[in-house]
């Protein structure tokens, strides 16, 4: 049966639009911060409002899913995130740059769930893993948004018509691409009630999360201040740390499947770590530009697959089901990635930007440390393997949909004579 590629496309033009979104702002991060002449420490509480506002929006956007499916609530949160990325630069105070990057970490928590969701259920209709590709292409978004942020801002264009046309750019192309997404039916599922699981049986992978996403999350909003206000170069070349950083990024995910067949979760999560390590301790040791566009390359090839890895053991952790596991999982992981920024700026504060990065190193380490977390069991296959050792008995078709969104009609029956037994024992 031949599968249609267009929602797989669809989907990961998503993730390429928020990655070139997302980077184009970071790269104009020292730029409002020059223009509002705030300290270290105030912007790095200007970017807490990101944080705020993500974290808030994620369960909001969860149960939009649920409600309406993936495909409209993504629609709204790309036109929404597109409009908030125009209002950063043109605050004139320090509490209505705030007030912008909380709008902004509120569409970009809503447009992050849904595309999420939107993924998931495309990966139901293909036997082969496809997730880190999907998520690849945000890496490349990143990549060419850092590219083009870059050369804006060495031409010297401001920020405000810069992010404004390229929040246009977002919105019409996250609509072209919302046209070939799967059905809104696919996903939703108002009646499906929320499955928690044991859950301290992830507080290891929560962690293992949390490490890493803050380490991404470090460079995609310090990256550029670093160069720019501690190695002193130009706007341009601040912008190469960020795009060194998405390049190997984006590398890593490419070549990610291979790598874990060839040496494991575990090994490759602890080589990942440790290259990281090695990474932001050049970047912090040799103040010149060439070594720290290259160490924090490293910090993205030595992140690039580790959080998808981290997913992968959540799904397989015996006893919890596999939806309620990647989503604790993934909010920990979020809040590292959110949180990273903030309170590098505190620590910056008081030791300097050079300190508060080293937080990073300590990230890295706890990667290292945690990778035995990701072990597959002896003749345990790997990632999506995890669906296709099941039975197909109506409580794991159930089960598999509640994990992956696919709430296609040849379930309702499985669900009417489930949801009963599930409220009682699974809640």
């Amino acid at each position: 049966m031949k599968i249609d590629l267009g929602p797989r496309w669809a989907v990961s033009g998503v993730f390429l639009l928020t990655g070139v979104g997302t980077a184009n702002w970071a790269v104009r991060i020292p730029a409002v911060q020059r223009s509002l002449q705030l300290s270290d420490g105030q912007l790095g509480i200007a970017l807490l409002g990101v944080s705020v506002g993500a974290i808030a929006a994620m369960p909001v956007s969860g149960r939009l899913v649920a409600r309406y499916g993936s495909r409209p609530v993504t629609w709204a949160g790309a036109i929404a995130f597109a409009i908030a990325l125009t209002l950063p630069p043109l605050a004139p105070s320090f509490g209505l740059l705030l007030a912008a990057l909380v709008a902004l970490g509120l569409t970009n928590g809503i447009l992050d769930v849904a595309m999420n969701a939107q993924a998931a259920a495309v990966q139901t209709k293909y036997s082969q893993p496809i997730m880190v590709r999907i998520h690849a292409f945000y890496s490349f978004g990143g990549l060419i948004g850092a590219a083009i942020g870059g050369s804006v801002a060495a031409r010297g264009i401001g920020p405000a018509p810069h992010l404004a046309g390229v929040g246009v750019a977002i919105a019409i192309g996250a609509s072209i691409a919302v046209a070939r997404m799967l059905p809104a039916h696919t996903d939703a599922a108002p009646h499906i009630p929320f499955v928690a699981g044991q859950l301290r049986a992830l507080i290891a992978l929560g962690v293992l999360a949390f490490c890493v996403l803050f380490g991404e999350g470090a460079m995609m909003n310090w990256s550029a201040v670093y160069l720019r206000n501690v190695i002193g170069t130009g706007p341009g070349l601040a912008a190469a740390g960020f795009a060194s950083f998405s390049l190997m990024m984006a590398t890593g995910r490419a070549v990610g499947d291979t790598l874990t067949s060839r040496l494991g979760a575990e090994r490759l999560t602890r080589i990942g770590g440790a290259i990281a390590l090695c990474g932001i301790g050049l970047a912090l040791a040799f103040p010149q530009p060439l070594p720290v566009v290259i160490g924090f390359g490293a910090v993205g090839a030595g992140l690039a697959i580790i959080f998808p890895l981290t997913l992968a053991a959540a799904a397989r952790t015996p006893g919890v089901v596999p939806g309620a596991a990647i989503a604790v999982v993934s909010m920990c992981g979020y809040s590292g990635l959110l949180a990273g920024p903030p309170l590098i700026g505190t620590v910056a504060n008081f030791l300097t930007l050079r300190g508060g990065l080293a937080l990073v190193a300590l990230a890295s380490i706890g990667v290292v440390i945690l990778s035995r977390a990701v072990r597959t069991a002896p003749g345990q296959p790997f990632g999506d393997g995890v669906r296709d050792r099941v039975r197909p008995t109506a409580r794991n078709a159930v089960t598999n949909r509640s994990r992956t969104g696919d709430l296609s009609p040849r379930f309702q029956t499985a669900e009417s004579s489930m949801s009963t037994e599930r409220s009682g024992t699974e809640r």
